[in-house]
């Protein structure tokens, strides 16, 4: 990519393309053009054709989508397969027609099978079954990887399409109703150890940042404590002693709980957000990806992982012990595990020369970090 060519970023502000933009930058790339939801409507065919018409990015990299975890996944599935379909369809189809020179596309790893041999390999696409609870968001990101595919073998598109692992870092989502499995325990875990210590302003401070379903640090504990125990973090009644006991314990820890979807069994690859871009920045400037789209366009997509794993209750205790959580964790298995197994195979990626830099324990560390400092900010 030349430094000075006009590059598109459709959904800058979110945990992808905000990490897109930031490596872009570092890079040296000074003419980087964005539009928030409020100025660009995606999913309006007409929005979108006068934005390409008007501005004429060089490069695009498609990282806005309707996304969410396990909950949000299955209780919104015609928003997020209509949503997804909406934008991926608008931009990637007006990128075309529009002269871009190369397009980068963001699926995920949840388009493979819910049974897939491990690691998945990308030849594995459709071969099987998908996980029901996804299903909806996973057949949008198939129709935008092939819609990619279809448009390289017709029109002779350089659209390269990247399936990523489950991703954190900065920028994530912390709304425990939408957001996907390591913020939501990492927030879940940070408040059931600020019950646990008594330590209401900082119970308060996170709610004002992050209310929970209008529910904010100004309600009263009771009704701050009703709507945590909704999302399974309880404190018994002895954990929260009176504010005027000057002999309080400070620490109740063992009376606080957080409960976690499922059996805990399931195995999860997460890759730290700075590392997902720095790989899509590398395959977009990667003349021997293009060799490859050239040479074999039925597969022009890529994995984007680290190739390691862990169990999601290694995940709970690992952000249990970097917190310093004294409670309990709860594995409610009455609720669904979701896929038992989903590791990528990055062979292709390391091929091009790009392999990971962030290990977990560090990426929790330094996502914590970012966690607090965005509510000190406030």
């Amino acid at each position: 990519m030349d430094k000075n060519s006009k590059i598109y970023i459709a959904g800058h502000t979110g945990l992808v393309g905000s990490a897109i933009q930031r490596t872009l930058q570092s890079r040296g790339y000074n003419n980087i053009i964005f539009r928030t939801s409020a100025e660009l409507d995606l999913t309006s065919q007409h929005a979108v054709a006068d934005f390409f018409k008007e501005e004429k990015p060089r490069y695009v990299f498609i990282a806005a989508a309707r996304v969410g975890g396990i909950i949000a996944n299955n209780t919104y599935r015609g928003q997020f397969i209509y949503e997804n379909l909406m934008i991926q369809n608008n931009v990637i189809h007006h990128a075309y027609l529009n002269g871009v020179k190369k397009l980068l596309f963001l699926g995920s790893t949840c388009i493979y099978p819910k049974h897939a041999p491990q690691p998945m390999k990308e030849e594995y696409l459709l071969t099987g079954p998908l996980e029901d609870t996804n299903e909806p968001y996973a057949i949008a990101k198939i129709a935008g990887m092939k819609m990619c595919e279809s448009y390289n073998r017709q029109y002779g598109t350089s659209f390269l399409s990247v399936m990523p692992t489950n991703l954190y870092g900065p920028n994530d989502n912390f709304d425990l109703e939408k957001s996907h499995v390591l913020p939501a325990l990492l927030r879940k875990i940070h408040l059931g150890k600020q019950l646990g210590q008594n330590n209401w302003d900082a119970v308060r401070k996170d709610l004002n940042a992050n209310p929970i379903e209008g529910v904010d640090g100004s309600a009263t504990e009771d009704q701050i404590l009703s709507k945590l125990e909704e999302y399974g973090l309880k404190a018994s009644d002895s954990s929260i002693p009176n504010l005027e006991d000057s002999h309080a314990p400070s620490s109740m820890a063992h009376a606080v709980s957080v409960e976690i979807w499922g059996t805990g069994s399931p195995l999860r690859e997460f890759m730290y957000s700075e590392d997902m871009a720095a790989a899509c920045v590398h395959i977009m400037e990667s003349e021997k990806a293009e060799l490859m789209l050239r040479e074999n366009p039925e597969f022009a997509w890529l994995n984007i992982g680290t190739g390691k794993e862990v169990s999601i209750k290694g995940l709970a205790e690992l952000i249990k012990d970097k917190l310093g959580f004294e409670g309990n964790l709860v594995f409610n298995s009455d609720k669904p595990d979701g896929t038992p197994r989903k590791l990528t195979d990055p062979s292709r990626l390391h091929s091009l020369g790009f392999k990971h830099s962030i290990e977990i324990d560090e990426g929790i560390e330094k996502l914590y970090r970012a966690y607090i400092d965005g509510q000190n900010q406030l």
